[in-house]
């Protein structure tokens, strides 16, 4: 979660790269869209298809580039195709008139309805950690990390202790501070405390939204 700010230039000639590549390539899953809805294809295959393309477009809409994106990206679409296949199995299994079949039918069609909305949450929970995130970097505070490191990647206990302190101390003075929690989880981060930094991203996500914070664990 912690991004250091690049320079101006650097960063509106990516974002220009990035909105391009982004309005081509939605060009391109609607072009294809559209091709399979004319072509006389199978319904399972256009389904398959058409599936592909909307987790594809999802992800396309909220991103914003940068590292891990790929991955990220070859991620969603991957489970969006065991959904979806998923799905269709459940499908061919109700229709298919058997007692058994019907109820491991309907078993099949609220394993990718759970695993759907899970997916969903996650994406909109990302995309709204990259508004905060641009928020701060418009306004110049978006935190770096520059924590000392050892040559395999460890952070260096000591030094962050000490900007840990300042980060807990800054969320003290300021509980209501979106600002405040987005950078203490930033430092959880940094630190490897990946489950405590979650927990800082929604209160700062809820305090932005203008909810309430709850407490860390």
């Amino acid at each position: 979660m912690s991004t250091p700010v690049p320079s101006s230039s650097m960063e509106s000639s990516r974002r220009s790269l990035f909105l391009s590549l982004r309005l081509w390539s939605a060009l391109a899953c609607i072009l294809l869209a559209a091709t399979v809805l004319l072509l006389p294809v199978p319904f399972g295959a256009r389904a398959f298809i058409l599936g592909v393309l909307l987790f594809s477009g999802v992800f396309l809409v909220v991103d914003a580039g940068g590292k891990g994106k790929t991955f990220a990206a070859l991620t969603v679409a991957l489970l969006g195709l065991y959904l979806l296949f998923t799905a269709q199995r459940g499908v061919m299994l109700i229709v298919s008139g058997n007692i058994a079949g019907t109820v491991l039918g309907v078993g099949l069609l609220l394993l990718p309805a759970v695993g759907a909305w899970a997916l969903v949450r996650e994406i909109i929970f990302g995309a709204r950690i990259q508004k905060l995130a641009d928020e701060l970097a418009a306004a110049g505070k978006l935190p770096e990390d520059t924590l000392p490191r050892s040559p395999s990647g460890r952070v260096d206990k000591s030094a962050a202790a000490q900007e840990f302190e300042k980060f807990a101390l800054a969320v003290e003075d300021a509980p209501d501070d979106w600002a405040s929690w987005f950078n203490l989880s930033c430092m959880y981060d940094a630190c490897g405390e990946r489950k405590r930094a979650r927990a800082a991203m929604r209160n700062a996500v809820s305090l932005h939204r203008g909810q309430p914070a709850k407490p860390m664990v």
